[in-house]
Parts: C-alpha cells; structure tokens; sequence
C-alpha cells in the first residue's frame, strides 16, 4: 500500500484537502495520488425524455440537450484536468517528490473503492462543491466512504495546518482498540502530543482498559495526556477539546451497519458535525 488518495474538486475544502495530502504523504513517505471524481449531474437523461415532449419540439429540443449534455461532460473534464494539475504544482513546490494524478468518471466512493487495494490513507474534505462554505453541511460521501472502506481516512478542515497534537476518544469497545493499534502501527500521528480521553461509560472494566492503553501508547513512544471524564459523553469530550487546545480529533470508526440510526445517533456524528478540526477516522 503505497499511496495517500487525495481527493480534488472545486470545494471550498479544495487547498486544505491539498495541503492536509501533501503532509500525510510527507509524514509517511508514500506517493500522493490526487484524485478527481466527474461525478453524474443531476439533471434529466436525455433518452428518458424521449417519450414526454412533444408539440413538434420533441426532435430539436433533444438535440439540444444531447449537445448541453455533451459540452458540460467536456467542460467538468478540462475543469478536473486543470484542478489536478494546479494541485500537483502545490505538491512539487512544498516538497513532494513522488506525486501522481488520476480522472474517474464514477461517484467519489466508487472511485474511491476502485483505487483502495494501493491506498495507505485517503484524504477527502468534510463537505463537497455543493455545500459552498456551509460549515455544517456534512457531505452524504463521508458516511458512505466510512461505510465502504476500511482504510484509514484524514476528514480535512478548513485552515488546515500540520498539527502538534491529537485526541483520542477511547471508549473501551473494540472499534477503540482497534484504532490505538492503527496509531501504533501507522506511523502519521508519531511524535505527535496524545490526549487519551475516557468519558466514563457502562463498558466493564473501563478504567482498567484506559490504563492499560495509556500504558501501551508510552511503551510505543508517544507523549500521553491522560484524562478520566465523567458527565454526557459529547460535551465532555467537546469541553475538553476546547480547554487543552486540540489540534486533530482521532476516532475509532462506527459499525459497517447500514441501520441508520446506529451512524446517525453517533456521538462521531456530533462531533464530526461540530467540530472545526481535521479528524482521522480509524477502522
């Protein structure tokens, strides 16, 4: 596994999901392959409109939309091409010597699950061209890429910088387990400050299983701030993150159920929804 995926588009997240790929492929020393999804408009197929315009307009109007339709795809085409490139010119300038780009006509987590067998880390913005500067407006991908991959993914902010430190919220589940070992093994958030964070909840043993992980995160080299917290879950956890001036939030990844309300009713939700920071969604 060999490249860190970045993906491009016209978003107000573009240069922070640039500048967020370049630091992972950096602090890894992977390529960084920029991707550019030319995802399908929304707007009405040509041939599905054959049997419901008429008035002697049926024929030229046709015609016309064919011909729309066409120069758009073009246009997205040359558009993508030129963002890819603009993109690889950052790369170079900042450092970067092995950078690679690539087009897909699919949807973003299509092409996303078609490149992800030589993927070490992807990076995507938290919301697409459609949501302009909407600081809330979580993209739909970002559930469905979560879903669909398992690897790991860096949600980049606005302002994003090279950060001096990180959150974990450790729970006592597997899925929390299982992320301090992708910390250990990975390599992108070494030399960085650890805030071990633990909201006491109905887990057994939690803060047997807290120790025992602060435990393990020194023995593997980091720096940890360890922290027992008690009280709702999210705003203990978005307290503390204001008070220690955390710089990145790290989180073990929800179920790969497709129940709704088992992603919805997250507090990764909450905190993915309200919190201005770059976040690394672990699996």
């Amino acid at each position: 596994m060999k490249n860190i995926i970045t993906c491009v588009d016209s978003s107000a997240y573009a240069d922070d999901v640039c500048h967020a790929g370049i630091w992972a492929a950096q602090k890894l020393n992977k390529t960084l392959l920029f991707l550019h999804a030319i995802e399908k408009a929304n707007t009405p197929v040509v041939e599905n409109l054959s049997g419901s315009i008429g008035l002697g307009a049926h024929s030229s109007l046709l015609k016309e939309m064919s011909l729309l339709d066409e120069q758009r795809s073009k246009l997205a085409l040359t558009v993508g091409k030129e963002m890819l490139e603009q993109a690889c010119e950052i790369a170079a300038t900042h450092g970067c010597s092995s950078v690679d780009k690539t087009q897909r006509h699919s949807d973003i987590t299509e092409a996303i699950c078609d490149l992800e067998a030589d993927a070490r880390f992807i990076v995507i913005g938290r919301s697409g061209e459609n949501h302009g500067k909407n600081f809330k407006a979580l993209g739909s991908h970002i559930e469905q890429i979560i879903r669909q991959v398992n690897t790991p993914l860096l949600i980049a902010n606005k302002g994003f910088k090279e950060p001096e430190n990180f959150m974990l919220a450790y729970d006592g589940r597997e899925t929390a387990d299982k992320a301090v070992k992708r910390i250990i093994d990975g390599g992108l958030l070494h030399n960085l400050t650890c805030h071990l964070v633990t909201v006491k909840n109905k887990q057994s043993a939690l803060a047997e299983k807290f120790e025992q992980t602060k435990s393990l995160l020194i023995e593997s080299g980091f720096n940890v701030k360890a922290s027992l917290l008690e009280g709702n879950i999210y705003d203990a956890l978005m307290n503390y993150k204001t008070e220690n001036d955390i710089e990145m939030l790290v989180m073990g990844a929800f179920s790969h159920s497709k129940i709704a309300q088992v992603f919805l009713g997250s507090n990764t939700l909450k905190m993915m929804e309200n919190t201005n920071l770059p976040m690394v969604i672990l699996r």
